[in-house]
């Protein structure tokens, strides 16, 4: 049973990224070729929600213009972080939201670090315009929405040593032989 549960779990690891990244990707691809105009923006909600091409050079709110090195970098470290998260994850159905989350949050830094690296620049193309909130793409949803859940549920729904684990519990036993000892 363990065994079937562990190919599942593999097979959503591998699924679940692979189709978000592609959805971001897609998104990207119809965003460069049909918005590059100006005058080609898609109003969807008058006010409120429009289609508007940006090539963002920088990171979030256009800080660190210029620095797609840096910025790359980044994005890969981020990456190996989220990775490497993923397998501290406990198992467990009440753990299943952790790693849905980890895996939007990689299919996210992967969705801009390919833009990155393959583009030469983000594709941005979501403009909240009701208020005036900066252009943003589908990876950054991603990232953002995934944050915001993963905030609420540290907050609300996984006590501190569900979040921690077993290293912060060692640490605070060595902790506490170290002052019995002293």
């Amino acid at each position: 049973m363990k065994l079937l549960k562990n190919k599942i779990r593999l097979t959503i690891c591998l699924v679940l990224p692979i189709v978000l990244i592609a959805f971001d990707q897609l998104t990207k691809h119809l965003a460069r070729k049909n918005l590059t105009d100006p005058k080609r923006d898609v109003v969807l909600i008058r006010g409120v929600l429009r289609l508007q091409y940006l090539e963002n050079r920088g990171a979030a709110w256009g800080i660190f213009q210029g620095r797609l090195s840096v910025l790359s970098v980044i994005s890969a470290i981020l990456v190996v972080v989220f990775v490497f998260a993923l397998f501290k994850i406990p198992e467990g159905k009440r753990y299943i939201p952790l790693w849905v989350l980890d895996l939007v949050m990689i299919s996210g830094a992967i969705g801009n670090l390919i833009d990155r690296t393959v583009v030469g620049y983000v594709t941005d193309f979501i403009y909240f315009e009701l208020i005036n909130f900066p252009i943003f793409n589908v990876a950054d949803i991603y990232v953002t929405c995934s944050v915001f859940v993963l905030a609420f549920l540290a907050f609300f729904y996984y006590t501190d040593e569900e979040l921690f684990g077993k290293a912060e519990r060692q640490k605070d036993e060595k902790n506490e032989k170290g002052e019995s000892e002293s």
